[in-house]
């Protein structure tokens, strides 16, 4: 038995998270069927991270086990040729047997992509949440400092999260803002995310940061009721969960 690495890219608007779950199609149960396809054998995929429905991924890991009988590249190309456009293997690798995806993952970064425009541009409505108001971006800064560091998320936890653990480690928290010149009708800062890396996330985790920091910059909280939320370990201390829509799975480093 051989295990394989792959690294993936999907466009989850249509699909009910990474999972596979009865209430609809997922990434894992169509990329398990294509993946048997190719390989002509059954195929049981573990992921570095499982987004929810509707959330991206520019670079997530998988791995799975096989009997090694076709290559690393016909696993790329026939694995793309059985899937749907929203969904692409990017590569394919042979790694030790013990690899976990999850497990070895040193850390992950999620990028949140934010329009911040009075008028929505209609090719970015599946990948990030307009904001049709002002918003200080200075402030959101301000306050993911305050998320950096090791902290009991239980504040910005979502219902029905089965961690053992709501403590986690967050290494990076920053804006980016994006060169969004070449839309026409947008006004500065146009489009931007919110990047938080760290060592693992809970359930909602990332979209409940943002609609928080997203408080903080209309000026509905100081950036230092950060501290006072995360103290507090109650989601109803917190903002609302941003929309799936934006976030991203950007980057899993092991």
């Amino acid at each position: 038995m051989r295990r394989v690495k792959l690294t993936v890219a999907y466009d989850g608007t249509a699909y009910a998270g990474w999972q596979t779950q009865p209430n609809g199609p997922t990434i894992q149960s169509v990329m398990e069927q294509a993946l048997g396809r190719i390989l002509h054998e059954p195929i049981r995929l573990r992921a570095a991270g499982r987004t929810d429905a509707g959330v991206h991924a520019r670079e997530q890991v998988v791995d799975f086990a096989d009997s090694g009988k076709r290559d690393l590249e016909a696993v790329v190309r026939g694995g793309n040729a059985f899937l749907p456009e929203d969904i692409r293997i990017l590569s394919a690798q042979e790694v030790p047997p013990e690899f976990d995806a999850r497990r070895h993952a040193r850390e992950k970064e999620y990028r949140y992509f934010l329009l911040l425009s009075g008028i929505a541009f209609p090719f970015l409505s599946r990948y990030a949440w307009h904001i049709e108001s002002p918003i200080d971006l200075g402030a959101v800064r301000e306050a993911l400092l305050f998320l950096v560091g090791e902290h009991d998320f239980t504040s910005f936890q979502g219902q029905g999260c089965a961690a053992q653990t709501p403590v986690r480690t967050i290494f990076h928290a920053g804006v980016t803002l994006y060169d969004a010149s070449g839309l026409p009708g947008l006004r500065e800062p146009g489009l931007c995310s919110i990047d938080v890396t760290g060592s693992g996330f809970l359930r909602h985790m990332v979209r409940s940061i943002v609609g928080t920091v997203i408080d903080a910059g209309r000026g509905r909280c100081r950036p230092e009721a950060i501290a006072r939320i995360l103290e507090k370990r109650s989601r109803s201390e917190a903002g609302v969960t941003a929309p799936a829509c934006g976030l991203f799975l950007w980057k899993v480093n092991y």
